[in-house]
């Protein structure tokens, strides 16, 4: 694997949903990893992907992440893998970062997809859930039993800069603090 580069790299948000908050292991922290995701991608000129499962039923993109998606409009979807989503396209990117719900399901058959179509993946542990713990943990499992990295927020977005001293780096900083 090699290190996480701006210039190839796209972040895929996967059904952080109104729906999901009452049932989701830690929902809270989910939601808020990945706004900060969000955020530090569009600090770095990273394209920003996301998904909603089934909408009508499960609601929309949760505040906490819709306020920093910036004319992002997310991708409708009823499959379970983003990638076949209508419209899912990585711009040519050969690198992405997968967050979202459920670990086990959405997230676990969206980073399969993309790695075996030849795209370096890494799922945030700490901005992914499911209903239940074990299901989290099989998923990310699974996920790198697919060939999927295992990273953290901050461990990827500071990949990303790969240097300090920047007003980018400072901007980072705020977010992970």
């Amino acid at each position: 694997m090699s290190r996480l580069d701006r210039e190839r790299t796209a972040l895929v948000v996967v059904d952080v949903q109104e729906g999901f908050r009452p049932v989701i292991d830690g929902f809270e922290d989910v939601a808020r990893r990945a706004a900060t995701l969000v955020q530090g991608a569009q600090v770095l000129g990273v394209p920003v992907l996301v998904t909603e499962q089934y909408p009508k039923g499960l609601g929309p993109t949760v505040p906490e992440v819709a306020e920093h998606l910036d004319g992002v409009e997310p991708l409708p979807k009823t499959v379970f893998s983003a990638c076949e989503a209508e419209g899912f396209d990585l711009g040519g990117r050969d690198q992405a970062i997968v967050c979202g719900i459920e670990a086990h399901i959405c997230v676990l058959q969206t980073a399969s997809a993309l790695a075996a179509r030849g795209v370096q993946v890494e799922v945030a542990a700490d901005a992914v859930s499911s209903r239940a713990a074990l299901d989290r943990d099989v998923g990310l499992e699974r996920a790198r039993n697919a060939g999927a990295a295992i990273t953290t927020v901050e461990t990827a977005l500071f990949e990303l800069l790969g240097a300090a001293g920047t007003d980018e780096f400072k901007a980072v900083q705020r977010l992970v603090k």
